[in-house]
């Protein structure tokens, strides 16, 4: 496993002595796993260039995987524990066309002034969930529907603005939001990804106005990049895959 964990990380084919370097092993010693790993099908030698890949087998079982998994599903079973750790409601949003769009919600300890629906849509630009969409999805996807807001709006964001909040959100990793749908809420989200270009999940949790104070978002925060770090390597992410499409 050390040989394929070390292929993996490379990103890219890796010559015998990259792969001893990485895996920490002798050379020889890398040699005799990768003609073992060579013989079922999990690592293959380029006979052109003499770089070790993923193997035909590796590969099947990596499509395999993909075609098994249910992204949803997958990060849905973490929000009951996010929301024991943290007492506060937490919720999960899909992209839409029309922007983000509420898939999962579970109530927490405190009670909120408001009863959000599965299926409801969030702004993008004033809310947290939609403030990781727009920092970490293309902008050709984001871009008619943060026109489309402003169009709506009497005072609309400038685009110095909304460039501000991608970078703030990009700088830490989460957002954070009061207000900004509704009087006496909180929210901080937090991104979750796939392996390869599939559009982030986002996870956010939702807490009272008064609860927010520096102390409880500082907590609350930790313990959203810690299980949506979690929840990403689970859906095979690595960390190339955690950045801005």
């Amino acid at each position: 496993m050390t040989v394929l964990l070390a292929l993996e990380d490379g990103r890219c084919p890796m010559s015998l002595t990259q792969l001893a370097t990485a895996s920490g092993m002798t050379p020889s010693k890398v040699h005799r796993y990768l003609v073992s790993l060579g013989r079922i099908g999990l690592v293959a030698r380029s006979p052109s260039t003499g770089l070790y890949d993923m193997g035909p087998a590796l590969r099947r079982l990596g499509i395999e995987s993909l075609r098994r998994m249910d992204e949803v599903a997958l990060v849905s079973e973490h929000l009951p524990t996010l929301r024991d750790r943290t007492s506060h409601a937490v919720n999960l949003a899909v992209w839409s066309d029309h922007g983000p769009v509420i898939v999962r919600w579970d109530y927490g300890s405190y009670a909120l002034p408001i009863t959000v629906r599965v299926g409801a849509t969030l702004p993008i630009l004033s809310s947290s969930v939609g403030r990781i969409f727009l920092a970490y999805l293309p902008s050709a996807l984001t871009k008619p529907v943060v026109r489309n807001e402003a169009a709506a709006d009497s005072n609309p964001l400038t685009a110095e603005e909304v460039t501000r909040i991608k970078a703030e959100v990009l700088r830490g990793g989460l957002a954070v939001t009061s207000g900004g749908i509704i009087p006496g809420i909180a929210s901080v989200a937090a991104p979750v990804f796939a392996a390869g270009e599939s559009l982030p999940l986002v996870v956010a949790v939702v807490l009272p106005s008064r609860a927010a104070t520096r102390a409880t978002i500082d907590s609350v925060s930790k313990e959203l990049l810690a299980l949506t770090a979690a929840m990403s390597s689970e859906l095979g992410s690595s960390p190339a895959d955690r950045s801005a499409r």
